[in-house]
């Protein structure tokens, strides 16, 4: 699979790869309390039930697809493209109780291997900073819904206003050094995350976001900017 990735998807890979261990616990704790919470509210956008498949991309330890399970009762398909956060994935799904629920599969947004219209609902979560076309591959990922069916996604945002002069202190300074404290592969994420969110709002502002959305095919799209705009979901309905 490794020769099919593309530079930013291996970068991406080689990142995240130690961290599959202590990733929960400390995006928890760098993110000031808030990533649970911004992915408790992505899940709500999911109307699904116990009848219903979803679709979870980047599903890194598979925290989103337990808590869809958990509130609906859907089944959950994840898939991630890093099989060091598959592992981990497959231990806390176990863990859980949950492996006849949630299927894990190693794959990529941009090519996902499924047929059309396969699912009921699909989420993702920090996945188009990572990719190369986020408009190609929204409409990858919408490709896969039945019409009708749900689409949410969480990332990181530039918080406006007074807030924004706070936020550039945290991920300038604070984010780093703590990710230094806790080892070095944090270390490297606390340096990488700021410019990358930073570099991503700036390409993708919320307006522009949303119409790559409307342009794959996605009706109803809506945004909301969580906890001073540090983060955003964004959900809609496919066409």
């Amino acid at each position: 699979m490794a020769e099919a990735l593309s530079a930013r998807n291996l970068h991406a890979r080689r990142l995240f790869a130690p961290l599959g261990a202590t990733y929960d616990r400390y995006s928890r704790l760098l993110s000031l309390g808030q990533d649970p919470r911004w992915r408790r509210f992505l899940v709500s956008r999911i109307p699904a039930g116990p009848q219903d498949a979803v679709l979870d991309v980047a599903t890194g330890t598979g925290a989103v697809a337990i808590e869809l399970v958990r509130r609906t009762g859907c089944s959950v398909v994840g898939l991630d493209q890093s099989p060091d956060m598959l592992a981990e994935a497959r231990k806390r799904v176990a863990a859980a109780g949950l492996a006849d629920r949630i299927t894990l599969v190693e794959g990529r947004a941009e090519r996902l291997p499924f047929d059309d219209e396969a699912f009921d609902g699909l989420s993702f979560t920090y996945l188009l900073r990572y990719v190369d076309d986020p408009a190609a591959t929204l409409r990858e990922l919408a490709r896969v819904v039945r019409p009708g069916g749900s689409l949410s996604s969480l990332e990181f945002a530039v918080p406006t206003g007074l807030a924004r002069a706070a936020w550039e202190l945290y991920v300038r300074a604070g984010l780093p050094l703590a990710g230094r404290a806790v080892s070095p592969g944090w270390h490297e994420v606390g340096r990488f995350l700021g410019p990358s969110i930073r570099r991503f709002a700036a390409d993708y502002p919320p307006e522009r976001l949303l119409a790559l959305w409307r342009d794959a095919g996605i009706e109803d799209v809506r945004a909301r900017r969580l906890s001073l705009g540090g983060g955003l979901v964004v959900w809609g309905r496919r066409a």
